[in-house]
């Protein structure tokens, strides 16, 4: 198992509740999620990938279950993971969808423009 499918199909569900337009791909070992050609969360084995960005990303870290992700072994500063315990319920989970969809407006996309 590469990620957790089941995290995986409740951010779809998530997201296709928002009517949020996304593209999913296959990163880092994990699934990744973009909206408007930009990271915006995904699942790496068991936890979420959030990426909530820099201006509340102390405020985050304090949440429960939230760590930093250090995937490679640095600290991404914007970005965390989640474990189960504080997405596993859907008010958990959708307080971290609705976090990094409003980061994701302000994010810059890292796709080449031709």
């Amino acid at each position: 198992m590469a990620y957790n499918e089941y995290l995986a199909d409740k951010l779809r569900q998530s997201l296709k509740e928002r009517k949020v337009s996304f593209i999913e791909k296959n990163m880092m070992g994990g699934l990744c999620i973009m909206v408007d050609d930009k990271m915006c969360i995904g699942v790496i084995k068991d936890d979420l990938m959030a990426r909530i960005g820099p201006h509340v990303y102390d405020e985050f870290l304090k949440k429960p279950g939230a760590r930093i992700m250090d995937f490679t072994k640095r600290p991404m500063k914007g970005y965390v993971y989640v474990s189960a315990e504080a997405w596993e319920d859907n008010g958990g989970l959708n307080e971290w969808v609705d976090q990094c969809l409003v980061f994701n407006k302000e994010a810059k996309s890292s796709k080449k423009k031709r």
